[in-house]
């Protein structure tokens, strides 16, 4: 594939995001808007916990003797570490699980999620690598964490924060709400 950037490729025409950023955006969300009505708008509380999964991932595939899906091609260590905290099944079974989940997202998540999250570049150095704007990366990266972390909490690899119910009818201020007059001449 050509202009892979987390697979040591070139980085796509400098006019890929900067050009199309609105029409990219949303296709990236797969045609969903702002006003979605089944969008979550907590998933921002699940970020770092996303993050935190994804480099474990990154880790324990190298452990395995595989480099990330999102990074390209098979990798086998020379050295070997006895430090396991569980099974080589059960690490096989996650990294496998997660490269599932990682194959759902775009090309563009694919490769924002592999320079951010993977080979820990900074915003700014992304936004060189992708020819757009450090705001651009922002946007996008959060919209690509929170699909994953949507993918994640399907497959149930991350648990859902408990719902909470509003009680929307005590008011904050004020005491009970009565008739309000406008002017207070009558």
């Amino acid at each position: 594939m050509t202009g892979q950037v987390w697979g040591g490729g070139a980085a796509p025409a400098k006019s890929a995001l900067c050009d199309q950023d609105a029409d990219l955006l949303q296709d990236a969300r797969g045609g969903a808007t702002d006003g979605d009505a089944g969008a979550n708008p907590d998933l921002w509380l699940y970020r770092e916990r996303t993050v935190a999964v994804l480099r474990r991932y990154m880790r324990l595939s190298l452990e395995v003797g595989r480099l990330p899906s999102l990074l390209g091609r098979e990798f086998f260590r020379t050295r070997v570490t006895c430090d396991h905290t569980q099974t080589f099944e059960d690490t096989v079974i996650f990294v496998h699980d997660i490269e599932r989940c990682l194959d759902a997202l775009s090309e563009i998540d694919k490769t924002l999620i592999g320079l951010i999250t993977f080979r820990e570049y900074n915003h700014y150095e992304a936004a060189r690598l992708m020819g757009c704007t450090r705001r651009s990366i922002v946007r996008l990266y959060s919209a690509a964490l929170d699909r994953v972390t949507e993918i994640f909490l399907k497959w149930e690899i991350l648990t859902a924060l408990p719902a909470r119910e509003l009680d929307r009818a005590q008011a904050c201020q004020g005491g009970e709400l009565e008739e309000f007059l406008v002017n207070n001449s009558e």
